[in-house]
């Protein structure tokens, strides 16, 4: 029950982050100098029409299978983003507790769940908006750092500055450990990162990547870890290419065109976190085999 009701909690505040994503404007937001909440103001209504919504409009899932994905007013189809956003954050509400930590009634897991969970949250926010601007806005990064902060804080609360292995890895992170002090292994991990697609930026002169991808990667190693942070980046190329690839195949994309490499970072870290473990026990398995 508890899981349930985490679940029809995410799915409202998903309706909000779609409000967001929607909305967010580069020019507003340029014009409004800087500020990312000026640009998601007013009262939900349809993006075509201009409708203003009734309550039995917004109900998260239902309103859109009962709306048989049309408007009720101009009949115009409205984006499946905003379902998929709404199941997304309703998963975001389950899967910390869930995943990560089996339950609800360890007092480091709640604590621990609402960081990630904040997290996850601005990772869909993330994705769509570059997905669709191509621009990561600094509001969010620097939020996700924030979390970073915070969870080094409650380990370091939890555990001392020592660290026991609670890395996404498993035993596996233990291969490539550099420190068991919990600020010098997040701290590295921003560093790391931050070095690794500057470089990547400064050799393509900026072809290959953009400052927000460095931003966010950088927020990313303080908020992962070492050696976490590794494998998002492994994890993101790898998606990346793969999905580039793609495009190129069914000629959607070309070499020159522009591909927002945001979504694939928040892929592999996605990955890293849900399936970083088996992933690696998998690729050892291999190789002992080999």
């Amino acid at each position: 029950m508890p899981f349930i009701l985490l679940f029809i909690f995410g799915l409202v505040f998903g309706s909000f982050l779609n409000v967001v994503i929607f909305r967010y404007s580069p020019k507003v937001e340029a014009d409004s100098r800087g500020s990312f909440l000026k640009t998601i103001g007013g009262r939900s209504h349809c993006m075509n029409c201009r409708k203003t919504l009734k309550w039995y409009e917004l109900v998260p899932i239902l309103s859109f299978l009962f709306l048989r994905g049309k408007c009720g007013e101009c009949k115009t189809l409205i984006s499946w983003q905003y379902p998929l956003v709404e199941f997304l954050t309703g998963l975001s509400f389950v899967a910390p507790f869930y995943l990560m930590n089996g339950g609800l009634a360890d007092a480091y897991a709640i604590p621990r769940g609402i960081i990630w969970l904040l997290v996850f949250m601005a990772f869909w926010v993330i994705w769509f908006i570059d997905f669709k601007h191509y621009i990561i806005p600094d509001e969010l990064v620097f939020f996700i750092a924030l979390l970073g902060f915070a969870n080094i804080f409650l380990k370091t609360f939890y555990q001392g500055i020592t660290m026991f292995n609670d890395s996404f890895l498993g035993g596996y992170s233990l291969i490539f450990n550099f420190s068991n002090f919990i600020w010098i292994n997040h701290l590295l991990g921003a560093v790391v990162a931050t070095v690794i697609f500057g470089l990547i930026i400064i050799l393509s002169k900026g072809r290959g990547m953009g400052m927000g991808d460095l931003k966010l990667i950088s927020a990313l190693g303080l908020l992962m870890g070492w050696p976490d942070i590794i494998f998002v980046i492994i994890f993101s190329f790898l998606t990346g290419a793969l999905a580039s690839f793609y495009l190129l195949i069914r000629k959607e994309k070309t070499m020159k065109s522009r591909i927002p490499f945001g979504p694939f970072i928040i892929l592999g870290s996605l990955l890293t976190i849900f399936f970083g473990h088996q992933i690696l026990e998998w690729y050892f398995s291999v190789i002992y085999i080999i």
